[in-house]
């Protein structure tokens, strides 16, 4: 992996803490959730025209991606009905990049080195010690730890298949813009139909959040998908996880939070971490 793919991989994360950031507006989560995917969606169709389609061979994979990524739109503001944000973010996000390394061996046939491994599991353990953060781990609700955990496998399991379908589509951003489209329309649709009240509430007053939020999703998500064609999945997921530590970030300096001892861990594992993911040796 080289340094302009890796500050490429950090800037993602940095715009995926941001929307995420921006998702906890006033009203339903499922229903900000909808919108902000449907803004994504509806901005990846100008992008349409500019991209080349993805080839048939990876179509299927396409589908089974879409389909993950719309059950991880659930699972996650699900779970954050049941624990703070503090609590699940870090546990669904940290529990992946492990995974996916997992996942990566088994369908891709990927090997990367035991210094690299250790660096994806500090970065892994990093990210969930903010979990930790203000004393409050102890008292986790046991559903938000379930639908934490289960929002952990829909990333591991798309962003496998997120890798394996770029690299059969022959055009990567077209994957991508495909991917974001299908998800961003498939995730609105079915919290429309169940929550049209909410949603429509959503949508009359956080139009410019839904835009936002939803440019900073799709652009992130095509530098991630555009890594994952191009480098080891574990080492890409495991640096996009530090989205977890630009959120604590950023409640620190713009929302004036405790900077507690447990971000300070936090923050050393990830450094050393992302040191140690891009050894070759």
């Amino acid at each position: 992996m080289t340094y302009d793919l890796a500050l490429l991989i950090l800037l993602a994360a940095a715009l995926h803490a941001a929307w995420n950031a921006m998702i906890k507006v006033s009203g339903d989560r499922v229903a900000v959730m909808a919108v902000v995917t449907l803004a994504g969606s509806v901005l990846s169709l100008f992008a349409l025209p500019f991209v080349d389609s993805p080839d048939p061979a990876s179509w299927a994979i396409l589908a089974l991606s879409i389909l993950i990524h719309t059950g991880y739109h659930f699972f996650l503001p699900i779970a954050y009905d049941h624990g703070d944000l503090g609590q699940v973010y870090p546990i669904a996000r940290g529990s992946a990049p492990i995974l996916v390394s997992l996942g990566a061996y088994v369908f891709a046939g990927e090997h990367i080195s035991q210094v690299a491994l250790l660096g994806i599991l500090c970065l892994s353990i990093g990210v969930m010690a903010l979990t930790f953060d203000g004393g409050k781990a102890s008292n986790i609700n046991s559903k938000a730890l379930v639908f934490a955990l289960m929002t952990g496998v829909c990333i591991a399991s798309y962003t496998v298949a997120d890798g394996l379908g770029a690299r059969q589509a022959g055009s990567v951003l077209g994957f991508a813009v495909w991917l974001t489209i299908g998800n961003g329309l498939l995730t609105f649709l079915i919290a429309f139909m169940c929550k049209r009240k909410e949603v429509i509430e959503v949508a009359k007053n956080n139009v410019v959040t839904g835009i936002a939020g939803g440019a900073m999703q799709v652009g992130a998500y095509w530098i991630i998908v555009y890594a994952l064609a191009v480098a080891p999945m574990g080492m890409v997921s495991g640096l996009r996880e530090t989205s977890v530590l630009f959120a604590a970030l950023i409640s620190t300096f713009l929302l004036k939070e405790r900077f507690g001892v447990w971000r300070f861990v936090s923050a050393c594992l990830v450094t050393f971490g992302l040191v140690l993911s891009r050894s070759r040796s």
